[in-house]
C-alpha cells in the first residue's frame, strides 16, 4: 500500500461523514483518429446545488482512477487523460466540513500532502492531461486543473476562483507554486491575494482564459465536444499552445511587494494567511515545484490549527447557513401574501427602498411624501436606476418598461395605500413623527397590512403604542447602501404577532436580505455595538489621545475603514443622534462626546479633508477639538475598546436581544463588513482572552469557532 493511501485512509477514518465525490473513469476515441483517450469524471452522485469536493475518501477515489490511467498510459493504449466534473460544477475543493473537525497538527499535515500526492501524479503521467473547466471551480478544483499539462474553460462559468485566504487558509495543493509559474507572479497575486480580499471576487471564463490560466475557451452548450476536438489537434500537433515566457527578475518580486501592500491595506496583519501564501510565491521563483509544494503543506497544517482558520469557517457557515435559517423566525406558513408596497417618504433611502421592493417583489410599488416636488424626485431616482440597470445590460428593454410602470407617486396616502399589504416608513428619526405618520396609515391601509419601520435606534414598541392594532407594525432595518449591504433586523415589538413577523421574514427572504431576529431594544445590534465601540474612540480622544493614535489602535482588527472615516460615511450627525438615543438608555456605558456635539453644531461631515488623496485632519475640525491631558498608547485605546465591546456583547446576550452571539457575528459581517477572518467579533475576543477577562467566559463553546478540545 502506498504512503499515500494510508495518509488519505487514516483521514477517512476521522471523518466519516464526507460526502464522497467518485472519479468516473470511461474511455472514447478522439475525433479525427487521434487516438483512444480516459476521461475522468468528478461526481458526487448530487445535483449542481450539492458541488463536489474533495475530502479524504474522494482524494482515495481519484488516486484509484489514477492508477487505472497510469496504467493505461504506461501500456500505450491511451493517447491522453482528460478531467471534467458533473453539469454546472468541475470540483469546488477541500471539504470544509473534513477541516473542521481536524485536532492534530500531524492529520492537518496528512490532508495537505494526501492532495499533493495525488493530483501530482496527473503531471507525471506518460501521456499529455486535460482538464475541462466545465463549471464552478474553486480551491483544489481549481488546483487540480493546474496539475494538467493543457486547460479548457467554458464560458458560461459563474465563478472561478482560489478563494482560501478569504477564508484563512493558503491555496495548498499546488496554488500558490504553480500559478505564477503558469501566469507569472503579478496574475497570480491578483486571482489569489486581492480577489480572495476583495471579498472573495469570483472570475468569469472569459477572465480565466485571459489571464491565461486556460489555453482555450468554448460555449457552454458543447464545451465538452468543443474541448475534444481542440484535446485531438493538440494531440496530432495541429495546434501548438504557446505560453508567455514568465518574468522570474524585478517583475516577480514587485508583484510579491503589491500583494504585501494590499494584504496591509485589508487585514493590517491581524491574518497570518495572506502573507503565508505570498512568502510561498516568493519563494516560487527558482520554479522548485517539490520545495513550493513542502511549504503548502506547512502553511495548511499551521493555518488549520490555527484560529483564524476556524473563525473563517464559521463565518461562512454563518452566512451561508444561519443567515439562510434565521433563529427564531415563526413558521414561514404564517407569512400573508404582499402584492402591492407602500413607502412612506420619498427621501433616498425611502428611494432606495422603493427600487429594492421593485426589483426583487415585482409588485407594484407606490411612494407618498408631504410634497409634489419630494414625490417626484423619488419616482425619478427610481425610474434613473432602472435606466442605469437596462444600459449595463442587467434587464432588457421590456422588463425596465414593466418596473417603470409599476413605481407611483402620490400625496393622499388613502389613494395609495388603501390596499397596500406591507407599507415602511423611511422618514425623519424622532418617535413622534413616526408615531404621526403609522397614526395616518392605519387610518386607511387595509387591516391585514403590514406597518414596517426603517428605524435605526427608536422603539418599535413606543411606535406602534398609540395604534389601534400595535400587533402589526414591525422593526424592518436596512444598512447603507440597501443594495449592497445584505443584513436586515427584523425587530418584534412587544405586540406583534407571529403572522406579521413571518410576513417580515417572508419578504426579506424575497428582498434576499440576511434577515436576524432582533429584540426591541436600544438601536437593536449593529448600531448599538458600533456606538459603544465608537463612543470609546471619542473618549479616548476627548481625554487627551492624539486621533491617529486612537485611530490606528483598531487597524489589528482588519476592518472595513476606520472608525473616523465610518463616523463620516454615516454622517456625524446621525453618530450624535444614535450616541443621544443611547446615552438616554444606558448612561453609565454611552456617552455623548461634547468634540462630537462641536463638530456636528460647526456642519462639519467628517473629521478629515482628503486634500492630498489620503486623510488628513481637517484643521478646522482640530481647533475645535476640546482634549484632556490623558495620552493613552494603541495598546492601552485597543484593551479599552475591546472590553467595552465585549462587556456589550454581554449584556445583550443577557437581555436577549438576539438568540446566540452567532446572531451578533452575523449581523456586524453583513451589516458592518465585519472581516470574515474574525468570524464577525465574538470569536476574536475569545481568542484574545477579552471575553473572559471582561465577562468571566467565553462567547463561543470550544470548538464552535475554534480548534476542538
Amino acid at each position: 500500500m502506498s504512503t499515500t493511501a494510508e495518509l488519505l485512509k487514516q483521514a477517512s477514518e476521522l471523518f466519516p461523514d464526507e460526502v464522497v465525490t467518485q472519479a468516473h473513469v470511461r474511455h472514447f476515441d478522439l475525433p479525427s483518429g487521434a487516438g483512444r483517450f480516459a476521461l475522468i469524471t468528478l461526481d458526487n452522485g448530487l445535483d449542481h446545488t450539492k458541488p463536489t469536493t474533495f475530502g479524504p475518501a474522494s482524494l482515495a477515489n481519484l488516486d484509484a482512477a489514477i492508477d487505472q490511467v497510469e496504467k493505461e498510459a504506461a501500456d500505450g493504449e491511451i493517447v491522453g487523460v482528460g478531467i471534467t466534473g458533473k453539469p454546472f460544477i468541475f470540483a469546488v475543493g477541500a471539504d470544509l466540513k473534513g477541516v473542521e473537525i481536524l485536532k492534530e497538527h500531524e492529520h492537518a499535515l496528512a490532508i495537505g500532502k494526501g492532495g499533493h500526492e495525488v493530483f501530482k501524479r496527473l503531471a507525471k503521467l506518460a501521456v499529455p492531461t486535460f482538464a475541462y473547466y466545465n463549471g464552478a471551480a474553486m480551491g483544489g478544483g481549481v488546483e487540480v486543473g493546474l496539475h494538467c499539462s493543457y486547460r479548457t474553460v467554458s464560458k458560461a462559468i459563474p465563478a472561478f476562483s482560489l478563494p482560501e485566504v478569504f477564508l484563512g487558509l493558503v491555496p495548498g495543493w499546488g496554488g500558490c507554486t504553480l500559478l505564477p509559474n503558469l501566469i507569472g507572479a503579478d496574475k497570480a497575486v491578483s486571482v489569489i491575494i486581492e480577489n480572495s480580499l476583495n471579498q472573495n471576487k469570483q472570475l468569469k471564463g472569459q477572465q480565466v482564459f485571459d489571464l491565461g490560466i486556460a489555453d482555450a475557451i468554448f460555449e457552454g452548450a458543447d464545451f465538452l465536444e468543443q474541448s475534444l476536438i481542440w484535446t485531438a489537434q493538440v494531440l496530432k500537433g495541429d495546434v501548438q499552445v504557446d505560453r508567455p515566457v514568465i518574468d522570474r527578475g524585478e517583475a516577480w518580486d514587485q508583484a510579491v511587494a503589491k500583494g504585501r501592500f494590499i494584504a496591509d491595506s485589508k487585514v493590517h496583519g491581524a491574518a497570518p494567511a495572506a502573507y503565508r501564501a505570498l512568502d510561498i510565491i516568493a519563494a516560487a521563483k527558482n520554479g522548485d515545484l517539490q520545495q513550493g509544494y513542502d511549504a503548502e503543506d506547512q502553511a495548511l497544517a499551521d493555518l488549520i490549527m490555527g484560529g483564524e482558520l476556524r473563525a473563517g469557517i464559521y463565518a461562512f457557515n454563518l452566512v451561508q447557513k444561519r443567515g439562510k435559517r434565521p433563529a427564531g423566525a415563526p413558521d414561514k406558513n404564517l407569512a400573508r401574501p404582499v402584492t402591492k408596497v407602500g413607502v412612506v417618504g420619498a427621501g433616498l433611502m425611502a428611494s432606495q427602498l422603493a427600487l429594492l421592493f421593485l426589483r426583487r417583489l415585482e409588485v407594484p410599488v407606490v411612494l407618498t411624501d408631504i410634497d409634489q416636488e419630494r414625490v417626484d424626485k423619488g419616482v425619478g431616482y427610481v425610474h434613473t436606476e432602472i435606466d442605469k440597470l437596462l444600459g449595463k445590460g442587467r434587464i432588457n428593454q421590456d422588463k425596465a418598461n414593466r418596473l417603470k410602470a409599476l413605481v407611483t407617486g402620490v400625496l393622499d396616502k388613502a389613494e395609495g395605500f388603501a390596499d397596500a399589504d406591507f407599507i415602511i416608513e423611511a422618514v425623519f428619526e424622532e418617535i413622534g413623527v413616526k408615531q404621526q405618520v403609522f397614526a395616518e396609515v392605519e387610518a386607511v391601509a387595509p387591516a391585514h397590512a403590514i406597518l414596517a419601520t426603517n428605524t435605526s435606534s427608536l422603539s418599535v414598541t413606543e411606535m406602534a403604542s398609540k395604534l389601534k392594532h400595535p400587533e402589526r407594525v414591525v422593526g424592518f432595518h436596512f444598512f447603507n447602501p440597501v443594495a449592497i449591504l445584505p443584513l436586515l433586523e427584523i425587530v418584534r415589538g412587544e405586540q406583534t404577532d407571529d403572522a406579521s413577523l413571518a410576513t417580515a421574514f417572508a419578504v426579506a427572504k424575497k428582498l434576499k436580505k440576511t434577515a436576524v431576529l432582533v429584540k426591541d431594544a436600544p438601536a437593536f445590534v449593529v448600531n448599538r455595538i458600533l456606538t459603544r465601540f465608537m463612543g470609546e474612540i471619542q473618549n479616548v480622544i476627548d481625554e487627551g489621545t492624539p486621533v491617529d493614535v486612537a485611530e490606528k489602535a483598531v487597524e489589528p482588527l482588519g476592518l472595513p475603514m476606520s472608525p473616523l472615516v465610518l463616523l463620516e460615511l454615516v454622517g456625524p450627525a446621525i453618530g450624535l443622534h444614535v450616541s443621544e438615543t443611547l446615552n438616554r438608555a444606558f448612561p453609565e456605558r454611552f456617552t455623548v462626546s461634547p468634540n462630537l456635539a462641536a463638530v456636528v453644531k460647526a456642519g462639519k461631515r467628517g473629521f478629515y479633508v482628503y486634500d492630498s488623496g489620503k486623510p488628513e485632519l481637517d484643521p478646522e475640525v482640530a481647533a475645535l477639538l476640546k482634549q484632556g491631558d490623558v495620552v493613552l498608547t494603541e495598546e492601552q485605546v485597543r484593551a479599552r475598546v475591546l472590553d467595552a465591546v465585549a462587556q456589550e456583547i454581554g449584556l445583550m446576550l443577557d437581555e436577549g436581544v438576539v438568540a446566540e452571539a452567532q446572531d451578533i457575528d452575523l449581523c456586524l459581517i453583513t451589516g458592518a463588513g465585519w472581516p470574515f477572518h474574525l468570524g464577525g467579533i465574538t470569536p476574536y475576543l475569545d481568542r484574545e482572552g477579552v471575553s473572559e477577562r471582561v465577562n468571566g467566559k467565553k462567547f463561543l463553546a470550544q470548538g464552535v469557532a475554534s480548534v476542538p478540545a
